[in-house]
């Protein structure tokens, strides 16, 4: 990774406050676009313009009221397909929840969530090939997501703490539709029936929730089961590895309070 000297940054800053774009900054000193901002954000946050700059809050640390529609939300999408940086060199650890250019709704959720979780803290959008990378930075993201490890998600125990299986058991709708987001999908299925004597085709709507940990795959259908929904897991080899949704009733009621991403 290349460095960059405090003579580069502080040219950088000084064409900033002379009214060049950030972009045109990048440019003209071939630094990443990401970089020049973070300089921009931490002087700002040196000199108190930044909200919260100074000393955000942390619901678990400081006793702070915590959104507990958002963050089973987020939890959801987090535990689903989400990831919680390590600390580097400039930058508290991030989480970082992928959302595809196909489904905007899904991304202004995502971001929604994350302001109203940490509403002091500096939420962004990243542009990627065909999706956004969502991040929200925060010294306290260890806080709220003790599930962090080292290594992927389906390689160490999954659990949740005592405080916040608390909130999934007030808010299971919540946790399910970030799980959905995440990780699921509503799709249509179809299949042929003999009548009179001729095949007809008949379509049915269904949920799929995918993974490969199985403690995830547990607190998604413990959930269901709290709120009354049927499902079945299909199996990878001798793997669980999708909870299925596909009756009637339980799809309906998925309809209600999940519905198909957006």
């Amino acid at each position: 990774m290349q460095m960059h000297g405090a003579e580069v940054r502080q040219q950088a800053l000084a064409l900033i406050r002379s009214g060049t774009t950030n972009a045109d900054v990048a440019r003209a000193l071939a630094v990443p676009p990401g970089t020049v901002s973070y300089w921009l954000h931490e002087d700002r946050s040196k000199r108190g313009e930044c909200p919260g700059a100074h000393n955000p809050k942390c619901p678990r640390c400081d006793d702070r009221e915590l959104d507990t529609v958002a963050y089973s939300y987020l939890l959801g999408l987090y535990l689903g397909d989400g990831h919680v940086s390590q600390y580097s060199q400039h930058r508290a650890p991030s989480l970082m929840i992928t959302c595809c250019d196909a489904w905007p709704g899904l991304m202004d959720e995502c971001e929604w969530a994350m302001r109203a979780v940490l509403p002091d803290n500096s939420v962004c959008r990243l542009q990627r090939t065909g999706c956004h990378n969502v991040k929200v930075y925060s010294k306290h993201l260890w806080c709220l997501f003790p599930q962090h490890g080292p290594g992927k998600k389906h390689d160490r125990r999954i659990a949740l703490e005592p405080w916040q299986q608390q909130i999934v058991d007030a808010r299971p709708w919540g946790f399910l539709r970030g799980l959905i987001h995440s990780d699921g999908c509503r799709i249509t299925n179809w299949t042929t029936r003999l009548v009179g004597g001729e095949h007809k085709r008949y379509e049915y709507p269904r949920y799929f929730f995918t993974n490969k940990s199985e403690d995830i795959l547990k607190l998604c259908s413990d959930t269901l089961d709290k709120v009354g929904v049927e499902w079945k897991v299909t199996w990878r080899g001798s793997d669980p590895y999708n909870i299925s949704v596909a009756r009637r009733a339980s799809v309906a009621l998925m309809d209600r309070y999940i519905g198909p991403k957006y």
